[in-house]
């Protein structure tokens, strides 16, 4: 595991999963919400935001978080290993609730996403959360399916999953 593509619903645990993965493996971490966010949820400009991308993978070793469907295929073709967080729509409504009410009340900030894209609600975020199971799942996994010959692709259908591959990669290391 060299490259390795985090992808997921929204509020699923990618970002998370991602941090505690690079202190495991201790290759660079990349959130893509930090680099295609700017300031005030102003987005990055398309054309600039794949010339961001291909360089990014370019790398010998990385962990990408994030979905983004723009750059999605690119990302893929350069990745050794895929994990694709497959949570339950509760577990993430619940989690994506969670970031707005520590952002808001208790002032928590996350390193994953650029400073001055302060959390909110977000109609559109949590309808797209809402639909997903339906509408973008069906086709991750049968991207994943067609791609298990070729890359190292994981599923971690709830955090038990997550934890089993983290105490397992603990133990190889």
């Amino acid at each position: 595991m060299k490259r390795i593509l985090i992808i997921g619903n929204g509020g699923s645990g990618k970002s998370t999963f991602a941090k505690k993965l690079h202190q495991k493996l201790n290759l660079e971490l990349i959130h893509l919400d930090n680099l295609f966010w700017k300031p005030n949820w102003i987005q990055t400009p398309k054309l600039e935001w794949h010339n961001v991308v291909q360089e990014l993978i370019q790398k010998e070793k990385w962990i990408i978080d994030g979905n983004f469907n723009s750059t999605l295929e690119m990302r893929i073709k350069r990745a050794d290993t895929i994990i694709f967080f497959d949570m339950k729509r509760k577990t993430c409504l619940w989690n994506a609730t969670k970031r707005i009410i520590k952002g808001k009340y208790f002032k928590v900030e996350r390193n994953d996403i650029t400073k001055g894209c302060n959390e909110k609600f977000d109609t559109e975020f949590f309808r797209w959360i809402w639909n997903y199971n339906k509408k973008v799942r069906p086709r991750y996994l049968d991207l994943l399916n067609s791609l298990k010959d070729e890359k190292q692709v994981i599923i971690f259908r709830d955090y038990k999953d997550r934890d089993s591959f983290l105490a397992k990669l603990q133990k190889e290391n």
